[in-house]
């Protein structure tokens, strides 16, 4: 990987006005409605009778309030990286808008221990344990664990959004059903082309801090190699639960993103240059947002998100 370059110095001028804004920053709360789609998707796909409005909301809360936990957490644990990454050197632990004190963990784990109290006491425990699972695999296991470790960081740590699908599933039927089961299986596949899009992009910064993320270790060609390899993954994942009573909605939707993600993905296997991996890792997004919408549109029309249960 070459040798450590210089770390960056820290702009502290961008330190947030104080009020909210810091912490709502802390709280990665734009991966955190990511991960409550979702939750509510995999709610949708479930073959079912839904459940009550105040029961799915409650939920929706609930998987919130869990990544928002571990998204700060994320951010506390791994202040060190992110001052030296210039992708995170503006966020507020490092800049010091927040001080990353022993309060912070305890917090944490009171927001996290809520999140499984709603979860459970909305739907049943099969949810409260995805919800809290899938915190504890991006907070613990992905951070402190696997991140500085191994190339297989991202890949395991990508059971987060997997968790996520699998809690709103159980909210409706404890047996995970085929479909919801294959949008989660399809989830997992999705985290590691996605990050490693972003990665190739800033792959200065896993060099610099030594992070053993997978553009930093081999070369862009094979990068986008891989990329590729698990867009095919995702794709086939997504289209079977067609084959599971999943309808036309989400059908459409789910071939629409996949093949909007593969064109990308393709492009950058043929010429992986930076600019095309920024592109890939905006086209993984839009597959994602098609997928769930889809998935959560599929459910509303067909009476299977929303019932009296």
């Amino acid at each position: 990987m070459g040798s450590r370059s210089p770390t960056l110095a820290v702009d502290r001028s961008v330190i947030p006005r104080p009020g909210l804004r810091p912490f709502v920053a802390a709280l990665k709360l734009r991966i955190g409605f990511e991960i409550t789609l979702t939750a509510i998707a995999g709610a949708a796909i479930t073959p079912g009778i839904g459940l009550a409005p105040w029961r799915l909301a409650a939920l929706a809360f609930a998987v919130l309030l869990a990544s928002s936990a571990a998204g700060a957490f994320n951010q506390y644990a791994e202040r060190d990286i992110d001052a030296q990454m210039r992708r995170t050197r503006h966020r507020p632990f490092v800049t010091g808008a927040l001080t990353a004190d022993r309060r912070w963990p305890l917090v944490i784990a009171l927001m996290l221990a809520a999140a499984g109290a709603l979860a459970f006491v909305a739907t049943n425990v099969a949810a409260a344990v995805f919800t809290i699972a899938g915190a504890l695999t991006y907070g613990v296991v992905y951070t402190l664990w696997l991140k500085r470790l191994t190339w297989l960081n991202i890949v395991v740590g990508g059971l987060a959004g997997t968790f996520a699908v699998l809690a709103g599933a159980a909210a409706v039927d404890s047996r995970i059903a085929a479909a919801p089961a294959l949008l989660a299986l399809a989830l997992f596949f999705w985290t590691p082309p996605h990050f490693w899009s972003l990665a190739l992009y800033n792959v200065e910064d896993y060099e610099r801090t030594r992070v053993p993320m997978l553009p930093a270790l081999i070369s862009p060609r094979q990068t986008a190699a891989i990329i590729l390899l698990h867009v095919v993954a995702v794709i086939v994942c997504s289209l079977l639960p067609a084959v599971f009573g999943a309808g036309l909605i989400y059908s459409v939707c789910a071939a629409a993103g996949g093949a909007y993600f593969l064109y990308f993905a393709a492009r950058l296997w043929l010429n992986p240059t930076r600019a095309r991996a920024w592109s890939s890792f905006k086209a993984s997004l839009v597959q994602l947002t098609l997928l769930l919408a889809g998935a959560i549109a599929d459910g509303v029309a067909r009476g299977q998100l929303v019932g009296v249960s």
